[in-house]
């Protein structure tokens, strides 16, 4: 996955407090989209070092934190170790690299993710296969942003645009909104958050 060298680097200072509060509230975000899934097993994608996914842990059944980074990953178990969770695990993995026929869940969640990926609707297939039947991919990520200027992430994504790359892939009832707006959140910028629900 994209950025994975500057993560390395950074995951044991990754839990600043503005991460920590918009984590706080993506998962709140993401919280909305979730029904009945004390049964469900879930994939924090790209979770970094588990901001989100700890927050949605006690919500499934089981949880996977899935990373490129080992780094990160190493932040993820000191945390699952320190919190004696016991419905959880982790993976250090790269879907841009990797096919995986043997990983299935019932809901995926990326936050924060996705505008790191090069191939963007590579890595939605390949979720897409991962995904159990009727289950939902859950994105949180920034809107598009023509202030961002950057050549290491997208500068955001239009809601609409997305909403169709997804349906050519195959996921469907498709609905999203924007749902928070901060000061200087993206690369400097001020800039608003949207999250997509889509389902298999």
């Amino acid at each position: 996955m994209g950025n994975t060298d500057k993560f390395e680097m950074i995951a044991n200072r990754y839990d600043t407090s503005e991460r920590i509060h918009i984590a706080k509230v993506s998962s709140d975000a993401i919280r909305e989209y979730v029904v009945d899934a004390t049964s469900k097993h879930a994939i924090d994608f790209g979770c970094g070092t588990g901001l989100v996914g700890m927050n949605l842990v006690n919500d499934f059944h089981s949880m996977l934190f899935l990373d490129t980074s080992q780094s990160m990953i190493h932040q993820v178990q000191q945390k699952i170790a320190d919190c004696h969770i016991q419905n959880a695990d982790t993976f250090c993995f790269d879907f841009e690299k990797e096919g995986l026929s043997d990983l299935h869940a019932d809901y995926i969640f990326m936050a924060q993710v996705l505008l790191h990926i090069d191939d963007v609707e590579f890595v939605l297939s390949r979720l897409f296969d991962v995904l159990n039947d009727g289950g939902h991919l859950l994105i949180v990520d920034f809107n598009k942003n023509e202030k961002v200027v950057s050549d290491i992430v997208h500068n955001g994504f239009d809601q609409e645009k997305l909403t169709d790359r997804m349906t050519k892939i195959g996921y469907r009832k498709i609905q999203s909104k924007t749902f928070y707006n901060g000061r200087k959140i993206f690369m400097g910028q001020d800039a608003s958050m949207f999250i997509l629900d889509a389902q298999k």
